[in-house]
């Protein structure tokens, strides 16, 4: 559990090396370490409303979803959303499978998000 978790008691859910975080845990993590997190929705979807500093990595282009994320530091954490939290769980997976050790996902995505 995250010192956040831990001092709001807060819970969070995990599966392998993916944690899935409430609206609440999200925002604050990503605040409190200023983090952009990525949406890996489409264009479309992320110029139709997203979280502020968020980067748009289209899960569904592989080839740029690969070729993106190869080039990031592996031992940092990332932090995923899509609009519901099922692609962003394909794409944590993926992640974890490219050699990332802490991905974070938002529960619910976006729709969670507003």
């Amino acid at each position: 559990m995250s010192f956040l978790s831990t001092l709001f008691g807060k819970k969070e859910e995990t599966t392998g090396n993916i944690t899935i975080l409430n609206k609440t845990e999200y925002a604050t993590q990503i605040v409190a370490n200023n983090i952009k997190p990525f949406d890996v929705r489409t264009a479309s979807e992320f110029n139709s409303g997203h979280i502020k500093k968020a980067i748009n990595v289209d899960f569904f282009n592989a080839g740029n979803f690969n070729k993106y994320f190869e080039k990031l530091d592996k031992n940092k954490p990332v932090y995923v959303y899509c609009r519901s939290g099922a692609r962003s769980q394909k794409a944590a997976r993926k992640l974890l499978n490219m050699g990332f050790l802490q991905v974070y996902d938002l529960k619910g995505g976006y729709s969670a998000w507003h």
